[in-house]
């Protein structure tokens, strides 16, 4: 099932309501979703592969913590987080400054990922520093992604949930 903007994110705590979670595509609710938000952001860094390197191991821990609690709604938060920040290095990368496209996100759009009908900027040289970043957490995602008992947990989320 897609995932839910139409919630009270300020309001609902999803670790008390995990039946109102949904994994919808990507990282999609990566910003939105508490307490988890809360508890990953502040370690999330991509600027150096240094950086990239010590955030991504914290996240992962915290995606192994979350899993070995049997707290998907975590798990699957932190797996978003490692591959936002694969996809936000790989924008740095590819764009100096980070702007991909043109103009601000339209009102209606905002908070949500997809089709926004924005055109792209031009690519700059690559970065490779932000390469190196970005390449350090793909690794970490990947990971997470495959993660037997993450799989588990999702297939058991979905089943009870019909998400």
């Amino acid at each position: 099932m897609p995932f839910d903007y139409s919630l009270d994110f300020r309001h609902v705590d999803f670790r008390q309501h995990p039946e109102l979670y949904r994994v919808g595509k990507g990282e999609q609710g990566v910003l939105l979703v508490q307490p988890y938000k809360g508890e990953i952001l502040p370690h999330w860094r991509f600027r150096t592969p240094e950086l990239a390197r010590e955030s991504s191991d914290r996240i992962y821990g915290l995606f192994l913590d979350y899993l070995a609690r049997q707290d998907f709604v975590g798990a699957d938060m932190a797996r978003k987080f490692l591959q936002m920040g694969f996809t936000r290095a790989r924008r740095y990368a590819n764009h100096r400054g980070g702007k991909k496209y043109v103009g601000p996100v339209p009102v209606a759009k905002r908070g949500q990922s997809g089709a926004h009908g924005r055109p792209e900027l031009p690519r700059s040289p690559e970065d490779p520093e932000k390469a190196a970043a970005a390449a350090i957490f793909k690794a970490r995602w990947d990971e997470a992604a495959a993660h037997p008992d993450y799989l588990a947990q999702k297939v058991r989320f979905q089943e009870q949930y019909g998400k």
